[in-house]
């Protein structure tokens, strides 16, 4: 399996954030092909000094498939989403999931 994940610094207005993260950016991501997991963390507590606003975890199958998802014009319309609520940025890694 393969993992997305977003994870959103401080918005400069968390509620705004919030409301347009649950009411568009949701429903969206949601239509991604192939989408197996999606997860959404909130009420995070940081370890380090790093403060995160929201982690989202997104899965799929195979790093070809999450690939074709994000190259689909749902992808593209998701990804030109995220400007639109994050004004806090955000960061992004990728990476390959195993249970033990």
């Amino acid at each position: 399996m393969v993992r997305f994940m977003a994870l959103y610094n401080a918005p400069e207005d968390p509620e705004a954030f919030d409301r347009y993260y649950d009411e568009v950016h949701i429903p969206l991501a949601k239509q991604l092909p192939g989408l197996i997991r999606f997860t959404v963390s909130r009420n995070i507590t940081a370890l380090g000094g790093a403060k995160y606003h929201l982690i989202a975890e997104l899965d799929w199958e195979s790093m070809e498939s999450m690939q074709a998802a994000f190259a689909s014009p749902i992808g593209a319309e998701t990804a030109a989403d995220v400007p639109k609520f994050a004004s806090g940025g955000a960061s992004t890694l990728i990476f390959e999931v195993a249970e033990v």
